[in-house]
């Protein structure tokens, strides 16, 4: 019989995300016993009960609900693939919600976009597209034989002066719903702050729509910089919100002006509620698939709450070859637009996937903790036409896995591989796959959770309060108010950043709200 512990930093997950249960739980402590779910295949009469999640406090704002990944035994299903995400708006969204005294929505939570929010500290690669990095270790929380793994996947950096031209043109949602809460106003501010940040060989385009869509900038060189902010004062709400025609047009203005050699990105500024002309984003992708095809990829940068269509903007930007983002206020513009943006502007890697593949003498059973839409057959790892994840310079994506050890104990120890990872993406000059492999060892974890680096740390409390906020069942046994608890404990050990204490804050009105 093993000694059950609650799992917080991977909590076991079941097969579909629920509520969490109401009321005050107990504090926290290392020895709670964990649900009933520690057997790898529970019946489904073992799940606690399922309670109907709150209302969102915001109208009109559409989610859709991913499920939970479930707990894998390895020795039946050893290969765990899905596509690279560096997509960071769930977290953003959520930081919004609390902000305005109210608890995520359940579903609006993606694991996956919790932890990337984070600057994990990877090495970029010497040589070669990408590098991949692992470890982990136990916890307190966390059963004899369990340990957290973390697989960290780093993208090369590229120079400024190797930076190709950038040819941007921002599709910029103009309808009547954009002058709630100045959304306008601050997709405005950013596009300004962005113009100050390309290089004068850059190219800026505007296409507005709303009812209908225009061209208010041809491309224009950055270094032309008071007409770009001229058209950019000329943006005024109003309308209705025609997504397809704006999109539609901003990249048959992207091909005009395609440079193969150069960058070409189509960037989205919307709250994502399209009521005219097409409306799902299979429909409008399928329309601009062969100017996307030509190689221009989207961005979607989402604006404002109540009124507010994450899944268009989150399924746009996934089968658009981009990311997709979330700016609440000026100070995310500035993150956004100042940093990653353009730091990450060169694609180095298109359709980027990750394989894992377990050890079964080691691994009893696994769970990957998000990247639940993000899932591809295994056998398709290698099949190049499968659509994944694109990834900029410098980008780096994480993933989390909850691993049931063999054996038990620390004699494990001494068992030599976990598994090995793989990473096959499609290099957009050439075309060609690429693959890089890496085997990870059991000596890359550590044998106590106070000897595990301090973004490992972090990690695991964001992913324990992701788990709690999308109120997976196998989080009812602790609640914000324990994760806040922890990660205050542990601050000193933690990344000294802003973000973090951020964080910190976020926990801590976030464990008031839920009692």
């Amino acid at each position: 019989m093993r000694k059950p512990i609650l799992l917080l930093a991977a909590v076991a997950l079941g097969t579909a995300a629920c509520s969490a249960s109401s009321g005050t739980s107990a504090p926290y402590a290392p020895t709670v016993a964990p649900p009933a779910h520690h057997d790898p295949t529970p019946a489904p009469a073992t799940y606690p009960p399922e309670p109907q999640a709150p209302a969102t406090p915001y109208d009109g704002v559409t989610y859709q609900d991913p499920g939970v990944n479930p707990f894998v035994p390895a020795d039946r299903d050893r290969q765990s693939t899905f596509g690279l995400d560096v997509d960071t708006a769930s977290y953003t969204i959520a930081q919004r919600y609390v902000a305005d005294g109210n608890l995520p929505d359940p579903a609006s939570v993606r694991v996956e976009e919790f932890v990337n929010s984070f600057d994990q500290g990877y090495a970029a690669p010497e040589d070669g597209t990408f590098a991949i990095t692992a470890d982990g270790g136990p916890s307190p929380f966390l059963a004899e034989d369990e340990v957290l793994l973390r697989i960290g996947v780093k993208a090369r950096t590229v120079a400024r002066p190797e930076r190709p031209d950038a040819s941007l043109t921002f599709v910029i949602d103009t309808s009547g719903s954009m002058a709630r809460e100045d959304r306008l106003e601050l997709a405005k501010q950013s596009l300004r702050f962005l113009v100050d940040r390309l290089r004068p060989r850059d190219t800026v385009a505007i296409v507005a729509f709303g009812t209908d869509a225009q061209v208010l900038l041809e491309p224009t060189r950055a270094s032309d910089r008071e007409r770009i902010l001229s058209a950019i004062d000329q943006l005024e709400p109003g309308g209705s919100t025609n997504a397809e025609a704006g999109l539609r047009l901003g990249y048959q203005l992207a091909a005009e002006t395609l440079d193969d050699a150069g960058i070409n990105r189509v960037i989205l500024a919307s709250d994502g509620v399209a009521n005219m002309g097409a409306v799902d984003p299979a429909q409008i992708l399928a329309r601009i698939r062969p100017d996307a095809e030509a190689g221009v990829q989207l961005v979607t940068v989402g604006f404002g709450m109540g009124n507010y269509n994450d899944v268009l903007m989150e399924q746009l930007a996934d089968k658009g070859d981009g990311f997709y983002a979330y700016v609440n206020t000026f100070e995310d513009a500035q993150r956004l637009f100042g940093t990653k943006l353009v730091s990450t502007l060169d694609t180095v890697a298109l359709d980027a996937r990750a394989q894992v593949e377990f050890n079964p003498d080691v691994v009893e059973a696994y769970r990957l903790l998000g990247y639940e839409n993000r899932d591809i057959p295994d056998q398709q790892f290698r099949d190049d036409e499968v659509d994944a994840g694109a990834i900029g310079a410098g980008h780096a994506a994480t993933a989390l896995y909850a691993l049931r050890l063999t054996g038990g104990g620390e004699g494990v120890f001494d068992k030599g591989t976990i598994g090995t990872v793989r990473v096959r993406w499609t290099d957009p000059a050439t075309r060609k796959a690429g693959e890089v492999a890496r085997e990870v060892r059991i000596d890359s974890l550590a044998k106590a959770f106070e000897a595990t680096a301090p973004a490992f740390k972090l990690d695991a409390i964001v992913a324990a309060a992701a788990e709690r906020f999308r109120q997976s069942r196998w989080a009812q046994r602790y609640d914000v108010r324990d994760v806040a608890t922890l990660a205050a404990e542990q601050r000193r050990d933690l990344p000294d950043t802003e973000q973090v204490d951020r964080l910190l804050t976020m926990l801590d009105q976030a464990a008031r709200l839920e009692r």
